[in-house]
């Protein structure tokens, strides 16, 4: 089966959570595949107006071709007053859904990337502050972080993307996380679109050279 394939992940008490994972066209069981973790905003939450798949990443997919996208991509989703902050049981749940993918497929461990937009850019700062040996790369959309935590992961690979017109989360978040990785040591790379407010994530996502970028980057 590939493409977006419907899962349930079932916790300890026994649970069930409904996800999605885009399985590549291409996957084969002897060779290792990259993974992305897709963190949606809070319009996409449990209840939301859409699922994490109609915002962001998914239709990106289904732009520059399903057949030929070479990643797994995990979209989990956050409860109905949730959030992603590394701390919350969201987070935890979205790691133990990929640590499930982890085992039932075969994911290359040193390229596991972590993105997400709004919410989800703010989840992925957190995220990866918390689990900083973790990931490949990260690819914050509009979110913010915690500018005195940035050295903490100023050995990951970062592309950061947010609108000058962004009402919803101001542009100045994701200039003070980049100039605190600056400041850290780190070389992150990024995007600042003029005249484009909060929904960056269309332009981003359907960036070809992002995943080109994706793909040239590993844990050391």
């Amino acid at each position: 089966m590939h493409g977006f394939v419907d899962k349930v992940y079932k916790d300890a008490d026994g649970k069930e959570y409904k996800y999605v994972l885009f399985i590549p066209h291409s996957y084969q069981k002897d060779k290792e595949f990259p993974l992305i973790l897709f963190l949606h905003g809070s319009g996409e939450r449990e209840g939301g107006a859409k699922a994490p798949v109609e915002v962001g990443l998914g239709p990106a997919i289904k732009k520059l071709g399903e057949k030929e996208f070479p990643f797994f991509v995990l979209f989990p989703q956050f409860s109905k007053n949730g959030n992603w902050e590394a701390n919350g049981a969201d987070a935890k749940r979205a790691l133990a859904i990929l640590d499930e993918t982890r085992k039932n497929y075969n994911i290359d461990s040193h390229r596991l990337y972590l993105t997400g937009l709004s919410m989800g850019g703010r989840g992925t700062w957190s995220i990866a502050v918390s689990n900083p040996d973790m990931w490949g790369a990260i690819v914050p959309l509009c979110g913010w972080g915690d500018v005195n935590q940035a050295d903490k992961i100023k050995s990951i690979p970062c592309w950061c993307f947010h609108g000058d017109k962004d009402n919803a989360v101001k542009v100045e978040k994701s200039r003070e996380m980049i100039a605190a990785l600056k400041a850290a040591g780190a070389e992150p790379k990024y995007d600042e679109y003029a005249g484009v407010g909060h929904n960056c994530w269309d332009k981003a996502y359907g960036t070809q050279e992002l995943y080109d970028w994706l793909l040239k980057q590993s844990l050391k």
